[in-house]
């Protein structure tokens, strides 16, 4: 419970450095894992594709904004988390095993369109099912390695520290604008709404 408490403080504190350079994020950079960029550009894009996937903007434009490039980011981000914890851990997650996932899940539900619609409503793009099912793969993995089941509270908690030892060992930085990251929830945390942000 300590370690996880100080995992947590350690992530915080790196988002605080962000706000005082020497940490890469550079003008356009919304996070840095590892030295390794994640521009603004590419969160366009995927809050693009998020967009079009929840079927255009709701009531309160700027609100459905905020979260949609929080999650962008989120989702961006957790593609280098989780695959450096799988890899940490000697496991990994391959193009072959990916495909065949997307092959089971579409026999599941009656073919790639059906798959498609599927996950959409659950706020997933078309171009990023691959993307999502990867996660999951490794978020299962993370769990075996461990010796639980993912769906298990103590499975959950597993991943979770392991995602969170992750983060660390990339010295995450996120750029404040976006937010928090918050060890225990896996996730950005907003600090202001991203329209009040300078």
């Amino acid at each position: 419970m300590h370690r996880r408490t100080a995992v947590a403080g350690a992530l915080l504190a790196a988002s605080a450095l962000a706000a005082c350079g020497g940490n890469g994020l550079t003008p356009g950079t919304a996070a840095v894992l590892d030295g390794r960029r994640i521009p603004v550009a590419a969160v366009e894009a995927r809050v693009a594709e998020l967009r079009d996937t929840a079927g255009g903007a709701s009531a309160d434009a700027r609100q459905e904004s905020d979260g949609l490039v929080r999650r962008a980011l989120t989702d961006l981000v957790l593609d280098t988390v989780i695959a450096r914890a799988v890899a940490d851990r000697g496991i990994a997650v391959g193009g072959a095993e990916v495909a065949a996932a997307r092959t089971v899940e579409e026999d599941r539900f009656g073919g790639a369109g059906p798959l498609a619609r599927v996950l959409a409503s659950r706020g997933v793009p078309a171009a990023a099912i691959d993307d999502y099912l990867r996660r999951q793969l490794g978020i299962r993995r993370l769990a075996a390695a461990a010796g639980q089941d993912g769906g298990t509270p103590a499975g959950d908690a597993g991943v979770r520290l392991a995602l969170a030892d992750a983060a660390t060992a990339l010295h995450l930085h996120v750029n404040p604008r976006y937010g928090t990251w918050d060890a225990d929830q896996v996730t950005l945390l907003p600090d202001t709404p991203l329209w009040l942000a300078p």
